[in-house]
């Protein structure tokens, strides 16, 4: 029995010990929200591939967004069209994060190029979204 209870005991030191880990790891770096919304008109069998420090995370197809915490600190956004077929450039902004803040832009598509506009949004529009 003692046995039992010192394997419980340990165990619960080791889940505390990580639990503690976890949060000063949370703690240490900060993050921002990011959402990309892929507008309506941006093309059936398009979507915008967006990049963050050159590294793609996502393909945004029609009726769906990009909304995932990003790091506190500098970044470049990186978005351009899937498929390419008219070998068009992306397009790239500077992003600043700041933590807790939430940066929502819109993906468009214009004649020759796709690029990130900072959202028009107004807080009524944002809650119709559920941002």
């Amino acid at each position: 029995m003692r046995t039992l209870t010192s394997h419980i005991t340990r165990l619960l030191l080791i889940l505390i010990f990580f639990s503690a880990v976890s949060v000063a790891n949370a703690a240490a770096y900060p993050s921002g929200r990011l959402i990309v919304i892929r507008v309506a008109n941006f093309g059936w069998n398009l979507s915008a591939n967006l990049k963050v420090d050159g590294r793609t995370v996502g393909n945004i197809v029609q009726g769906r967004r990009y909304d995932h915490p990003i790091p506190a600190g500098p970044h470049v956004l990186t978005v351009s069209v899937v498929p390419n077929v008219q070998s068009s450039q992306p397009t790239s902004i500077t992003l600043n994060v700041r933590r807790g803040g939430t940066y929502i832009f819109t993906a468009l598509w214009d004649s020759d190029h796709v690029y990130l506009r900072p959202t028009t949004l107004s807080p009524a529009e944002m809650a119709k979204l559920a941002l």
